[in-house]
Order: C-alpha cells, then structure tokens, then sequence
C-alpha cells in the first residue's frame, strides 16, 4: 500500500519561487499526497499567489522562523510521511515515488534525505556551481550522512512527533542538522539517496554566492564549536572545504612572510600547498567537470580556492568570535 505523503513548505516572502515550487510539487507523477504550505508573516505577494493551488495554507501573525512553520505544518499533516522542502526548490515528477518508495522499504528507523540537481533551475555561473558542490558534498557518504537537510527531508510522521521535531528556539538556519544529529543519538539511522533531487533555484551573482558561504560558515562555526565537532567532516561542511579554507590560509601567510621579510625561499612552499589542496578536493573537481565541462571545472575550480575560502573563512573567524563572546558572558543566576 502507497504511503500518503504530506509535503511541508515553509514561506517567507517567497513571491519569486513559491509559485514554481507549487507548480513541481502538483506536476508529480506519485498520487497519495497533500501540500501544506506554511506562510512565516510573509510582507509580498506569497499569499496570492499560493492561494491558487490546491493546498493548505497555514499562516504565522509574526514572523517565527522556518523550524517553527515546518513544526505547525506536520502538527496540520495528514500523511504517515513527511517530505519537507523549500519554497525555493522544484521537486522532480519521480521524487515522491521515490521518497515513499524507498522510505516503506526501509521502515520507520530510517530517515531519508534527498539532494540538489548538479544543475539548478537557473544555469548562472555561480548557481550552477553551489548546485553541484552541495551535489557532492551531500551524497559522497550516502550510507552515513552525518545530516539530512530540509530541502529534501523524508520521515515518518510518528518519528517525527515522537523527537519533537525541529528546536525552534536555536540558531536561525542549521534546525536541520541539529534534529538530524539528535535523531541520531537517538539510535535512528540516517540515509541519503542521491536519486532523490530536487532543482533548487538560486540566482546566485559571485556576491550573492559569497553572501551565502559566509552566512553559511558563521553559523556552522558557532554551532561546531558548541558540539566540539568543529574538524569532523559534515556534508557541506567537508574536510574538503576545510582543507581548502586552510591552505589558502597558510598561502596567504606564506606570500606575507615572503614580501614583508624579502625572502622568497617562502614561496617554494606555494605550488606543494596548491597540489595538496588540488588532491584533496579532487572528487569536487570531478564532479565540476562531469556536469559543466572541463572549461567550467576549470573557472569553478579556480573561484573555488582563490575566492570561496576567504568568505568561508572570515565566517568561521566571525562564528568563533561570535561563540567566544557569547561564552564570556556572564550567566544569570
């Protein structure tokens, strides 16, 4: 017997996306499902434009945060399975036929996550390359992801209820990893299918992409720092992309020490560091290569190691900042 599928929605003032986010939802070919979209306050069009589907909507009178409208979306949900997603991601026809698929064959202990198309709706530069590092970053341990993101969550509905669902008063993105981690101590096991797509949609210029790795990044160090799990290698958060973030750190250094000191001696140094970075991250090359071409592996690889790991890292740097400050604050008695 199919399983009934409840898909959740967050929105907030997601006029740009909602509309072709609810499009893919009802284009699927899976039958036993239901939408819930949960509106957070939203100030634009949203609300016009989601009333033109057959869904349910459920609003917040202020705006309260994405775990808060995906929590009251399955406390509304009818499914014994919940799929959560983005207002900004397009499900495939075939996804729900594979989340309700492959979730009944492996029961309610199981936890399924999904992941982005290499290609996303938008084929800018730097969309494309979000897309296919995430791609890569979420499926290359499918067996043991160490967490499953909201863009493509897939639950049972009593599993769900019975953890609590997503800690509403934490930081304002990463509800998704905690709850994963928490549902792993829990003793429940954690899968990522990589056939389980969905095409997010970014529009990202190279600001908008730094924006996003530095917001990214602060938080995920406030969070790591918190756990002590800052090293361990989590999904986005790779030893990859840490061993980029931290040769070009020491790159940095040694091209300072070779100009302020006038000994170029530091730089025989360089082209080892950039090969072992280059080693280390050769999959994600790969990966650039198999979905744009060498031509756009070798532009992605480049802005990859001389621009990303300064937004990563000045977040990290701004993220334990952050942590410290916090820590040194006196506690009320």
């Amino acid at each position: 017997m199919a399983r009934f599928i409840s898909v959740v929605i967050p929105n907030r003032n997601g006029e740009a996306t909602i509309g072709k986010c609810l499009d893919a939802v009802f284009s699927s070919r899976y039958e036993d499902f239901e939408v819930i979209v949960v509106d957070d306050a939203s100030e634009d069009a949203s609300i016009a434009i989601i009333e033109t589907f057959p869904c349910r909507l459920l609003r917040l009178e202020t705006h309260s945060g994405a775990a808060r409208a995906r929590n009251l979306g399955a406390l509304h949900s009818k499914g014994d399975t919940l799929f959560f997603t983005d207002a900004d991601c397009l499900l495939q026809e075939d996804t729900l036929s594979i989340a309700g698929k492959t979730l009944a064959g492996e029961g309610p202990d199981v936890v399924l996550g999904g992941t982005y198309t290499p290609i996303p709706y938008d084929r800018r530069f730097f969309s494309v390359f979000q897309s296919v590092f995430i791609n890569y970053a979420e499926t290359k341990n499918a067996d043991r992801p160490d967490y499953i993101a909201t863009h493509a969550m897939v639950i049972d509905a009593r599993t769900f209820r019975e953890n609590n669902g997503f800690a509403e008063e934490f930081l304002p993105i990463l509800e998704d990893v905690e709850f994963s981690h928490r549902l792993r101590r829990a003793g429940y096991r954690l899968r990522m299918d990589p056939q389980l797509q969905v095409r997010h949609i970014f529009n990202f210029s190279v600001l908008g992409s730094l924006r996003n790795a530095l917001r990214k990044s602060l938080y995920w160090t406030i969070y790591s720092l918190a756990r002590g799990d800052l090293l361990a290698d989590s999904g986005t958060a790779s030893t990859e992309l840490k061993i980029n973030v931290g040769t070009y750190a020491l790159g940095a250094l040694l091209l300072l020490l070779a100009f302020s000191t006038g000994r170029p001696l530091f730089l025989l140094f360089l082209p080892l560091l950039i090969a072992f970075n280059l080693f280390s991250n050769r999959g994600l090359i790969r990966a650039l290569s198999s979905t744009g071409g060498p031509g756009f592996a070798v532009a992605a690889t480049l802005y990859y190691v001389l621009a990303y790991p300064a937004a990563v890292g000045t977040g990290a740097l701004l993220g334990a900042l952050r942590y410290l400050a916090a820590a040194a604050r006196p506690r009320p008695a």
